[in-house]
């Protein structure tokens, strides 16, 4: 199952139990599924990634292929498991934040949601803003090294 697009940037804030209110354009984007669980993990830069648990799935089973015989495997694989959590939404549609996955990324209390590709990062305000201002000089340059030869392949078969 590819679970959907998610979309958007929403500013949320931990209240004192370090619980945030999903907000409502992700709920609406998770339309009947919403009520699912989620797990959250650290991600590859200082923040952390709310995956959907069906997207959850997707990602573990490509890692789950690894061949863990390979030390370079065993260890990604470590790194990226490090620190995952199931969660799970409350009656008022609020996360609990495990606290060492919090100081990992440096929420403390106002918090960035960033939907993409059926994922949600999770980023403290200061954290975005900070890497939003090292936003590369030349996106264009970018978005050519990226994606300048998608479909190359295709037209080539």
């Amino acid at each position: 199952m590819s679970f959907k697009q998610l979309l958007g940037e929403y500013e949320v804030r931990l209240d004192g139990k370090g619980r945030f209110r999903m907000p409502s354009g992700l709920l609406t984007q998770l339309g009947d599924w919403q009520r699912g669980n989620f797990v959250i993990n650290r991600g590859f830069e200082k923040c952390l990634v709310l995956y959907p648990e069906p997207m959850w799935n997707e990602v573990t089973t490509e890692i789950n292929e690894l061949n863990l015989y390979s030390k370079k495997n065993r260890d990604f694989a470590r790194y990226f498991f490090r620190g995952a959590s199931e969660v799970t939404l409350d009656s008022a549609d609020r996360i609990l934040l495990p606290k060492r996955l919090a100081e990992y990324a440096g929420i403390d209390k106002d918090m960035i949601l960033t939907a993409y590709s059926g994922r949600i990062e999770m980023w403290s305000s200061a954290e975005y803003d900070k890497w939003m201002e090292e936003e590369p000089i030349d996106f264009s340059e970018l978005a050519d090294d990226v994606l300048g030869n998608v479909g190359a392949k295709e037209k080539e078969s």
